[in-house]
């Protein structure tokens, strides 16, 4: 009954690769849910040439500018009176972060935190927790994003490990394949692959420790496998919460993305344009954890760090 529903509440999620809000009326009654009123994102790619060298470059800043911009006229749209916006990797580790976080709000009276790392993992495996059943043996939870990459092992109420790594796709793309136009060479996975081996050792020995049992994969890189295993690119408010996404349908989409120039990428069904490159990385990253795992069991998530900001403001 929508009576019931008062306050309005946004919640931005500013990615490295992408900027999310979802907009949702609180419910006023204990147990009731609350209704979302507007879940969407956008494509800034605020790590674009500029995250490796740790700034972020004049076209994203401004990009970034206009897409809170946008923000802002949809949250006066739907009359929100709160506002939680918080920001990872891009605005942590950047020269000139602070300078966006001050601009945001000269221009859109939006307040920006940013957050650690940790912070961030903690927030994705309660956002994850809405959307799968962890249930009771550890999980591996992993979120790939533009400048970091977060890994949870987890179950239904208990963190066991978490970490974050500056790993993130727009890096692993600025690294290993300056040149996006063309096929992924194979060279360039080995070289991969060996640098993961080296940066990710402590995932490698609390996985030895925890031997979680399945991979659930946050948002992002995980909601195109999804699409791709569909054959069909979904906006943000069509997709499930949660999708079983079978090893061969991956094993499938990574050797065509490995074996795909950028052109042919993009025309791959359920590929997001902007994620094309990127993607072939983060494939090649999966690919790594479950070699390292033995897991044989992915689900994916379009939960996240949002949905994971709500429920603990639903908690309170």
């Amino acid at each position: 009954m929508t009576h019931l529903y008062r306050r309005r509440i946004a919640l931005i999620d500013l990615g490295t690769n992408t900027f999310h809000l979802l907009i949702v009326e609180m419910p006023t009654l204990p147990g009731e849910k609350p209704l979302v009123l507007l879940r969407t994102k956008a494509g800034v790619r605020l790590g674009e040439g500029g995250i490796s060298r740790g700034i972020i470059a004049p076209e994203p800043y401004a990009r970034a500018l206009h897409t809170l911009a946008g923000f802002k006229e949809e949250m006066e749209l739907h009359e929100v009176k709160e506002v939680r916006a918080t920001a990872t990797s891009a605005m942590r580790v950047t020269k000139n972060g602070p300078d966006l976080v001050r601009d945001i709000f000269e221009q859109t009276g939006i307040r920006v935190e940013v957050i650690p790392g940790e912070r961030e993992a903690e927030l994705i495996c309660e956002g994850v927790r809405q959307a799968v059943d962890l249930g009771t043996e550890p999980n591996l939870i992993m979120d790939i994003g533009g400048g970091s990459v977060e890994f949870i092992i987890a179950n239904q109420t208990t963190i066991f490990w978490k970490q974050s790594f500056e790993i993130g796709a727009q890096r692993l793309l600025d690294r290993f394949f300056p040149d996006p136009t063309g096929v992924f060479p194979a060279a360039a996975v080995a070289a991969e692959q060996e640098y993961l081996a080296t940066v990710l050792g402590p995932l490698m020995a609390a996985i030895e420790y925890y031997k979680p049992v399945s991979l659930v994969g946050a948002s992002g890189s995980f909601d195109s496998l999804a699409d791709m295993q569909l054959g069909k690119l979904r906006i943000e408010a069509e997709l499930p919460p949660c999708t079983e996404l079978s090893l061969s349908s991956f094993q499938h989409s990574y050797r065509q993305l490995l074996s795909s120039n950028h052109e042919q990428r993009v025309a791959l069904p359920g590929i997001l344009p902007m994620r094309a490159d990127m993607l072939v990385l983060a494939t090649v990253l999966i690919d790594f954890v479950l070699g390292i795992t033995g897991i044989t069991r992915i689900r994916t998530s379009a939960y996240a760090l949002k949905e994971g900001l709500l429920a603990e403001m639903l908690a309170v």
